[in-house]
């Protein structure tokens, strides 16, 4: 997750020669059951704090579609995460919205998105689906205070999103703490066994101990590394370039 904005690239309005912005893309929309008057809402996108690219969750289109109905609400998740404060708008608005909210990942709650996923009162996760929590980052140019201060915000930022993960899986600070230095992705049934989730979709039964099936970057890539030959002939090494990029591939 980032602690961090972007900007994105304008577009050329040739009927007054100056710069608009994109055209919406939404891959995010409420469906409304005209039986029950149940809405879901399907979260597929990064998460900002504002609207660059038009393909974005931000909090205030958020709050005013969450808000303009009333009645249970169903949030599907698939997101690779975003801007840590967006996040956090969006995760107070579904903790302090009055009726009954169920969170389902389909895919992937990752990062910030992993944050919006703790405001359900029930979370339930697809068999095939990952949840991934890991330290908060960002961008900072200075001088050694400026780095401080920086490391400073990162540290608080990481304590208020522990506020969050440990409201919801009663695990211990200092447990979550590891998780999150770790970059820790886990399955459905690693979700629920750590109180990240409560529930795996379309299963019948409780699932499966899954005490192997957590892992990090770490783990990956240092498996990854003892896989490598240890003395590789001439030419039929592996190039350093191509060894950049899967260890590129894997860690992010």
């Amino acid at each position: 997750m980032q602690v961090q904005t972007r900007a994105g690239s304008p577009q050329k309005d040739q009927s007054r020669g100056r710069e608009s912005p994109p055209a919406a893309r939404r891959f995010w929309n409420w469906v409304r059951d005209e039986d029950s008057h149940e809405r879901t809402l399907y979260l597929n996108g990064v998460i900002s704090d504002e609207t660059w690219w038009g393909d974005e969750v931000t909090p205030k289109m958020f709050k005013d579609e969450l808000f303009a109905g009333d009645g249970s609400v169903t949030v599907w998740i698939n997101s690779p995460g975003g801007d840590v404060f967006a996040a956090a708008q969006i995760y107070n608005m579904l903790m302090d919205y009055a009726g009954r909210v169920t969170v389902k990942i389909d895919g992937l709650a990752a990062s910030a998105a992993s944050v919006i996923a703790m405001a359900g009162g029930d979370v339930y996760m697809s068999p095939v689906s990952m949840l991934m929590i890991h330290n908060p980052s960002t961008i900072a140019v200075g001088d050694s205070e400026e780095m401080l201060r920086a490391k400073a915000l990162l540290d608080e930022v990481k304590e208020s999103i522990i506020n969050a993960y440990e409201l919801k899986s009663g695990l211990s600070r200092t447990k979550l703490s590891h998780l999150m230095d770790a970059e820790t992705w886990m399955n459905a049934n690693k979700a629920v066994e750590l109180g990240f989730a409560d529930k795996i979709l379309f299963a019948e039964s409780e699932p499966a101990p899954a005490d192997a099936m957590i892992f990090s970057r770490t783990a990956v890539t240092a498996s990854l590394i003892s896989r490598l030959p240890k003395t590789p002939k001439p030419k039929t090494g592996t190039p350093i370039a191509a060894l950049e990029q899967r260890l590129f591939l894997i860690t992010h």
